[in-house]
């Protein structure tokens, strides 16, 4: 009796070491997988869904401007067009917010795997300072290329006078973007995703809230139509940055950003880009692609930038809410990779194809089903727009039934340090596939053919991720022991 007394205390007692260890290590690496990346992906994804929402808000209102000395209707496609031209350059400014974010979240997500403090101070100041350097940099390039910029994409009239206001005032005020996606970065990459979704709708709300205002000059507020959308979108983006800085300092006791006595660590920067960069130049030429696209749409009519700039608005509410999935995906692959845990990160990138394929079905079945009432969403009275854009929501869809596989595995690479693979397939997509096929299309079919250029580059895609999610499992994930 005294022997089995003696089992059940020694029992007791291992398993209270052992909850004990659970609990001094990262939630990360031990709480179950389904529980953990719905957990931690979830707030990502309904703030991700605000920021959705708040993008069709904006082009909502914006295709409802009135200009005195122009119909109705050629100043909302006008007001959709400059939105659409902007674009490019806009994503830029996100795309290196993003990148230098992800770089900074996979390794400090790996130092704290790794129990490495050190190299989490590091990596957190560092990300920090290069978001501020790339503010400068965009706020001269707004504040001096803007027209030229616009031009570029045969913007001209109302077009290039809209497009100029928005674009620079985007760039100019950007370091509220460049704050937020740092400060929130280092909330996503120690699990306190929610404190995340939290700035990202204290920004978004703003920006609904003071959209119509700034718009229409509600409330004794001058109507400053396009440039009104601007402000509000770099306003709600400092809002955001405010809060995630408060949020930070107050409850993220693992990370501790402190900068005295700092200086750029030239290997930490190295570090953080060799992952950041390939994220930034895959997203950059995503900017490129629509630059190109703009031009190649701009010669056939003014209404084809409008529907291309309207499916933006519309992909971002399936896209935006994987990527916000993804945000969570991202620490915990990382963090699993660093205390080497191959089950884990198994079972994370099979979860995450589960839910990337049920998103992406749902934006098909939408495309497909009801193309007309989400146009409708952006009503110019300009019937062009429904003309065009039917058939192109219809065709477009159908690469949303590879993208899901494409996405998660672009995912994979980022997060255990191969970002280059994702660099490769986005390039091969984006420029040596979609559009040298658009600009053949255009030549062959106008604008009947042309939007199957998305379901051919997305093909290629498939192809190219598959041989290197392969590769990467062969030579990283399978040699780490069960």
């Amino acid at each position: 009796m005294c022997r089995e007394a003696g089992k059940d205390k020694g029992r007791t007692m291992e398993e209270k070491i052992r909850e004990n260890t659970e609990l001094k290590e990262n939630k990360m690496g031990v709480m179950p997988m389904n529980r953990l990346l719905i957990g931690m992906a979830f707030p990502m994804i309904c703030s991700m869904l605000v920021q959705a929402f708040y993008n069709i808000v904006d082009s909502f209102f914006v295709a409802r401007i009135v200009d005195e000395g122009a119909e109705a209707s050629s100043a909302g496609t006008a007001a959709l067009s400059a939105l659409g031209m902007a674009f490019p350059f806009q994503t830029l400014v996100i795309a290196v917010a993003a990148g230098t974010g992800v770089g900074m979240n996979a390794v400090l997500s790996k130092a704290l795997g790794e129990k490495d403090q050190e190299t989490v101070r590091k990596a957190a100041n560092n990300g920090v300072f290069l978001s501020i350097c790339s503010f400068i940099f965009f706020f001269v390039l707004g504040g001096l290329f803007a027209p030229l910029l616009i031009a570029s994409q045969k913007g001209e009239g109302l077009t290039l006078q809209y497009g100029t206001q928005y674009l620079r005032i985007v760039c100019m005020g950007s370091v509220g973007v460049y704050m937020q996606f740092i400060f929130e970065r280092l909330l996503q990459s120690t699990g306190k995703t929610v404190y995340s979704m939290i700035t990202q709708l204290a920004g978004a709300i703003i920006n609904i809230i003071l959209d119509p205002i700034l718009i229409f000059g509600y409330f004794g507020f001058p109507e400053l139509k396009v440039a009104g959308a601007a402000i509000a979108t770099i306003v709600g983006q400092i809002v955001a940055a405010c809060v995630a800085f408060i949020l930070n300092k107050k409850f993220n006791e693992e990370v501790q950003l402190s900068f005295k006595g700092f200086k750029p660590d030239g290997a930490m920067i190295r570090r953080i880009y060799s992952v950041g960069l390939p994220s930034i130049i895959m997203q950059s030429i995503g900017s490129l692609m629509t630059f190109c696209m703009n031009r190649i749409l701009g010669g056939l009519n003014e209404a084809c930038v409008a529907v291309f700039t309207v499916y933006f608005k519309l992909q971002s509410l399936f896209f935006m809410p994987l990527f916000g999935m993804n945000n969570g995906v991202i620490p915990i692959l990382a963090y699993n990779f660093g205390a080497r845990k191959r089950k884990r990160m198994m079972q994370v990138i099979r979860l995450a194809m589960f839910y990337a394929f049920c998103f992406m079905a749902v934006g098909f079945a939408l495309f497909e089903l009801i193309p007309e009432q989400l146009l409708r969403l952006f009503d110019t009275g300009d019937d062009s727009l429904i003309v065009y854009g039917v058939p192109a929501l219809r065709t477009i869809a159908w690469h949303y039934m590879l993208a899901w596989f494409c996405i998660i595995a672009g995912t994979t690479f980022q997060a255990l340090g191969n970002g280059v693979y994702s660099l490769i397939v986005s390039v091969a997509r984006q420029l040596v596939v979609l559009i040298p096929v658009a600009y053949i299309l255009a030549k062959l079919g106008g604008t009947a053919l042309i939007w199957w250029c998305f379901p051919i580059a997305e093909l290629m895609s498939l192809l190219v991720s598959t041989f290197f999610l392969i590769r990467i499992y062969r030579q990283v994930i399978a040699p780490i022991p069960e």
